[in-house]
């Protein structure tokens, strides 16, 4: 039995190009298309299996795959064995609730009774027996969002990104059922061998994931005001300062996080910084 790791992700679609991205920025080099159902890694111990996305948790599930990437709206309605290693920070999305928009919609006890199309059945019913309320479950593979048009359903349960397919079709958004991004899972008990593979992959997806969450900055500061910059920027442990060939100015390099990141430079020219230098980062080890 081979000791590569094999990694399932969607053949087509909306997850498939981002999984392939961050394989690619892990330094992993995928060898051949996605014509076969199998690509080698050429530089680490990795096969690619392509696979439609509704299939990745069975397949992971019974061992033909190790693990896979895919949403978690897709791992929560299949009721099999797998372990949610990372979220991986792409394909955010959402599954929600809608109904024709001319509904005057008092809350979600509307739906008791009534009939609901939807692809993820198993989510929906455990919703709406949270919620106390009873409807007609009615599963389609595709084109929900007509169901109410075509008088299948009173309201659907489907994915959502931005809410245009929903608009186009007369429907509106009225309750939110769980948010999604895209997850890798694995299966329970790899060998140590295949566990290791899977660490170290996750020890550099978890890099990549903090490069792009994250900015280097560098930054000119009187050597009197160092001190109240350093405590605006703390850094991975503590920010760098060298001094300057102009007597009396520092060079302060720090990284901020993506999410501060114009609070900080806000706070930092305030404390006397100037000709603060931007720069992205590729990877970040800690």
């Amino acid at each position: 039995m081979s000791t590569r790791l094999r990694i399932a992700v969607q053949k087509s679609g909306r997850l498939s190009e981002s999984s392939l991205t961050l394989l690619k920025d892990c330094g992993i080099r995928i060898q051949g298309g996605r014509g076969v159902l199998i690509a080698p890694a050429a530089n680490f111990e990795l096969d690619v299996l392509y696979l439609r996305d509704d299939d990745i948790p069975d397949y992971v599930a019974d061992g033909t795959a190790d693990c896979g990437m895919l949403g978690e709206n897709v791992v929560a309605e299949e009721p099999v064995d797998v372990c949610v290693e990372r979220k991986l920070g792409f394909a955010a999305c959402r599954l929600s609730l809608a109904v024709p928009r001319e509904v005057d919609y008092p809350g979600v006890g509307y739906f008791q009774g009534k009939k609901l199309a939807t692809s993820y059945p198993n989510i929906l019913r455990n919703y709406l027996h949270g919620k106390g309320v009873e409807a007609e479950l009615h599963t389609i593979s595709g084109s929900v969002e007509i169901a109410p048009t075509i008088g299948l359903a009173d309201g659907i349960c489907d994915i959502v990104s931005t809410g245009s397919t929903l608009f186009s079709n007369g429907l509106k958004e009225v309750e939110e059922v769980m948010r999604s991004q895209a997850v890798l899972i694995s299966r329970p008990n790899l060998s140590d061998v295949k566990r290791a593979i899977l660490d170290k992959l996750l020890f550099r997806i978890a890099a990549v994931q903090r490069a792009a969450d994250s900015k280097y900055i560098v930054m000119n500061v009187p050597v009197d005001r160092v001190a109240a910059v350093q405590a605006i920027l703390p850094g991975i442990k503590s920010p760098t300062v060298v001094p300057l060939a102009d007597e009396g100015w520092c060079a302060v390099h720090s990284v901020v996080e993506e999410a501060r990141f114009w609070d900080t430079i806000d706070e930092v020219r305030a404390a006397g910084a100037e000709g603060i230098v931007v720069l992205p980062i590729q990877k970040m080890v800690v």
